[in-house]
C-alpha cells in the first residue's frame, strides 16, 4: 500500500471516529504540500465541515491530532486555515523506498493477455517528399503515447498509413518523367525520399512559371489554373493510375520503393517503429466501395455531375465531397477504407489518430460518416490533436522547399552535441566508438525532449540552439544526471559498498524524504499521462526529479558517508532515482548514456 493510500484510509477512519460519519470517497483526496509549507501531503478539510459542524481550522486540528495518535505513518501535522498539512514518518518513506527498489519496472502496469487493445496511428507520410520537422513531432508524440499506454497496461498496435497515391504523388512522378533523365538514388547519391521531394519542388516551380505566363497573356489566375497544361497532365496521370495503366503503375511502384527505403532509414534514426503499415493505394478502394454502398443505401447522395456527397447539415456541419465527378477518391474516402480494414484485422477497443489540429474537422466528419455507414466503432474514434511546430523564422512550406528536413535536423543536432560535448570535455575518456554513440544519444535526446516537453495541444517553436544545454530543462541535463548516478553506483560497486540492507528506522533528512516522495510520484504521473495523452507530463516530471536529485547530490555525501545505514539509504535512493529517470525517458523514446 502506498503512503498516500495509507493516509487516505486514516482520514476516513478519523472522520468516522470523530464525527460518526463515513466520508464519501471523493472528498478524501490529497495533494503534495506546497514547498513553502512544512509537510508532505495536504488535505483540504472543507468537504468535512458539514460533518464536524466546526470551523475549518478546528476541523483540521481534530483530524490531524487523531491521525498523529492513531496512524503510524503520520509523524506530525500543521494547519494553515482550512488546509491540513501532514508530515510522514521517515520509516514509512524508507519502507516505500524498499518497495520501489523491489520493483524492476516501478510505475508500470503489467500488460495481460486480456488487456484492452489500443491502436495508435501516427506518422502518415506522403511519398512525394521526405519527412520534415512537423513529421518529427508527430512521430515522437505517437511513439511516446504508445509507450505510455503500454505502461498503463494496454495492449498496443502501432500503425502507419502511407499516403502513396493522389495528385501530389503524380506531381513528383510527372516532374521526374519530364526532367529526371533517368536519375536514381544510386546515380545521384541521394536518399530516395529526398530525390522525389526535389521533383515535387521542381513541379511547383515549373507550374508557377506556367501560371505567370498564362496570366501575362491575359487570363485570370483561376483561368490560368484551369488551362495549365502541366496540372492537367498530372490530373490525367492520376486518372491513368486509378484506371490501372501499366506504365504509370510501374513508374509509381519504382519511385515509391525509393521513398520507402528513405523513410525506413529516417524512422530507424528517430527510434520509432510500427507493428502494421497500411497503404492508401490499398485502402482507398475499400473506402470507395463503402461510399458506393452508402450511396445505394441512401446514406449519401449523388449530384448531376456524378460526384458523391454526404449531407452533414443535421450535425451542424456542411456537405462533404466523398467521390469526385471523375470517380477519383478524396482523403476521407481513404480513411473510411483504412478504418474498416483495421477493425477487420484487429479486435480494437480504442482507435487513436495522432494528427495535427488542422485536421480537427476531418476527424469529426470521419466519425459521423463511419457511424452512418453502420460501423459500431464510428463514434469511439479518438483524434489526438496536437499543435503545429514552427521555427523561429516562421512556418515551413513543402512545395516551396522551405521545410526543415528531418535527416538534416538530426545531423545538425548530433553535430551540435558533439561540438558542445568536446568543448566541455565530456568525451575525453571515451573510445571513438563510445564518443560517437554518446553524442548521437545526446543530440537525439535533446531533439526529442525539447519537442515532447511541450503540451501537445500547444503550437511550439523549435529552436535547436536552446535544446542542447547541460544546465537547463533539456534532455542533455537529464541524461547527464543519469550518467552521474551511474558513476556513483559504479564507484560503490568498485568499493564493495553494494549490495546494501535498508533499515526502516534510519533517520533521514526532509530533503531525502522529499526525494523518495518524488520518485514514488512516478506511478501517478504515468497513469495521468495515459489518461490525458500527454508525454509532456512525463517529460516535466523527470526534469523535476533530475533537478531534485542533483540538489540532493550536492548537499549530501553518499560514498563518503560513515553511517552505514544512512549510506545504504542514499545508495538505494540514487539507484531508484536513476531507475525511474531511465524509465521515464524510455517512455519518451530517449536513450540514456551511462557515461558523459
Amino acid at each position: 500500500m502506498s503512503v498516500e493510500q495509507e493516509l487516505i484510509n486514516g482520514i476516513s477512519l478519523a472522520v468516522m471516529a470523530l464525527y460518526g460519519a463515513e466520508p464519501a470517497v471523493e472528498p478524501v483526496s490529497l495533494q503534495r504540500t506546497k514547498k513553502e509549507f512544512k509537510g508532505h501531503f495536504t488535505l483540504v478539510v472543507f468537504p468535512f465541515l458539514r460533518m464536524s459542524k466546526k470551523s475549518p481550522e478546528a476541523t483540521a486540528e481534530e483530524i490531524g491530532a487523531w491521525m498523529k495518535l492513531n496512524v503510524p505513518a503520520v509523524r506530525d501535522f500543521n494547519v494553515i486555515k482550512g488546509f491540513l498539512n501532514l508530515t510522514v514518518d521517515s520509516s514509512s518513506w524508507i519502507g516505500l523506498l524498499a518497495e520501489i527498489d523491489a520493483e524492476m519496472d516501478y510505475g508500470f502496469v503489467e500488460v495481460g493477455d486480456g488487456a484492452p487493445l489500443v491502436m495508435i496511428e501516427y506518422s502518415s507520410p506522403n511519398t512525394n517528399k521526405p519527412l520534415h520537422l512537423g513529421h518529427i513531432r508527430n512521430n515522437l508524440l505517437g511513439f511516446s503515447l504508445a509507450e505510455i499506454m503500454k505502461a498503463n497496461g494496454f495492449r498496443v498496435v502501432k500503425t502507419n498509413i502511407v499516403n502513396d497515391r493522389g495528385i501530389h504523388i503524380c506531381k513528383s512522378m510527372l516532374a521526374w518523367q519530364k526532367w529526371g533523365n533517368g536519375e536514381t538514388p544510386e546515380s545521384s547519391g541521394k536518399k530516395g525520399d529526398h530525390l522525389i521531394g526535389d521533383y515535387y519542388v521542381l513541379f511547383d516551380k515549373e507550374f508557377k512559371k506556367e501560371l505567370a505566363d498564362l496570366v501575362a497573356s491575359g487570363l485570370s489566375r483561376d483561368e490560368a489554373e484551369v488551362n495549365s497544361a502541366l496540372m492537367n497532365e498530372a490530373r490525367e496521370m492520376l486518372r491513368q493510375w486509378e484506371a490501372g495503366d501499366e506504365s504509370v503503375v510501374l513508374l509509381w511502384k519504382m519511385m515509391n520503393e525509393w521513398v520507402y527505403a528513405g523513410f525506413a532509414e529516417t524512422y530507424s534514426r528517430l527510434g520509432v517503429d510500427f507493428d502494421r503499415i497500411y497503404y492508401e493505394s490499398d485502402t482507398y478502394k475499400v473506402g470507395r466501395d463503402e461510399v458506393m454502398r452508402g450511396l445505394r443505401d441512401g446514406v449519401f447522395y449523388s449530384r448531376e455531375d456524378g460526384s458523391v456527397w454526404a449531407n452533414l447539415t443535421m450535425d451542424g456541419l456542411d456537405e462533404k465531397l466523398l467521390l469526385r465527378a471523375d470517380g477519383t477518391s478524396v482523403y476521407i474516402t481513404q480513411d473510411i477504407g483504412t478504418a474498416k480494414l483495421r477493425f477487420d484485422d484487429f479486435a480494437i477497443d480504442r482507435m487513436i489518430y495522432v494528427v495535427g489540429n488542422e485536421q480537427n474537422y476531418h476527424f469529426q466528419v470521419l466519425s459521423i460518416l463511419l457511424d452512418r455507414l453502420g460501423f459500431a466503432f464510428g463514434k469511439g474514434l479518438t483524434h489526438f490533436s496536437y499543435g503545429m511546430v514552427e521555427l523561429p523564422e516562421g512556418k515551413m512550406k513543402s512545395r516551396e522547399g522551405t521545410v526543415v528536413d528531418a535527416d538534416d535536423l538530426m545531423d545538425e543536432m548530433i553535430g551540435v552535441a558533439k561540438s558542445i560535448s568536446e568543448e566541455l570535455g565530456k568525451l575525453d575518456e571515451m573510445t571513438k566508438e563510445e564518443a560517437e554513440n554518446t553524442v548521437r544519444m545526446i543530440g537525439m535526446g535533446a531533439l526529442k525532449y525539447f519537442i515532447l516537453k511541450v503540451d501537445p495541444k500547444k503550437n511550439m517553436v523549435f529552436n535547436p540552439k536552446e535544446s542542447i544545454d547541460f544546465n537547463g530543462n533539456t534532455g542533455p541535463f537529464i541524461q547527464y544526471t543519469y550518467a552521474r548516478i551511474c558513476s556513483v553506483l559504479r564507484k560503490a560497486t568498485e568499493q564493495a559498498l553494494l549490495p546494501v540492507v535498508l533499515k526502516v528506522d534510519t533517520a533521514v533528512s526532509e530533503k531525502e524524504e522529499n526525494l523518495i516522495q518524488s520518485i514514488a510520484d512516478f506511478k501517478s504521473v504515468v497513469k495521468e499521462a495515459g489518461e490525458v495523452f500527454s508525454p509532456a507530463l512525463i517529460a516535466n516530471y523527470v526534469y523535476d526529479l533530475a533537478k531534485e536529485y542533483n540538489q540532493f547530490y550536492h548537499d549530501f555525501s553518499i560514498l563518503r558517508e560513515m553511517d552505514v545505514d544512512l549510506r545504504a539509504v542514499r545508495l538505494v535512493l540514487s539507484a531508484n532515482a536513476g531507475k525511474v529517470i531511465a524509465s521515464a525517458m524510455r517512455l519518451l523514446g530517449i536513450e540514456m548514456p551511462e557515461k558523459m
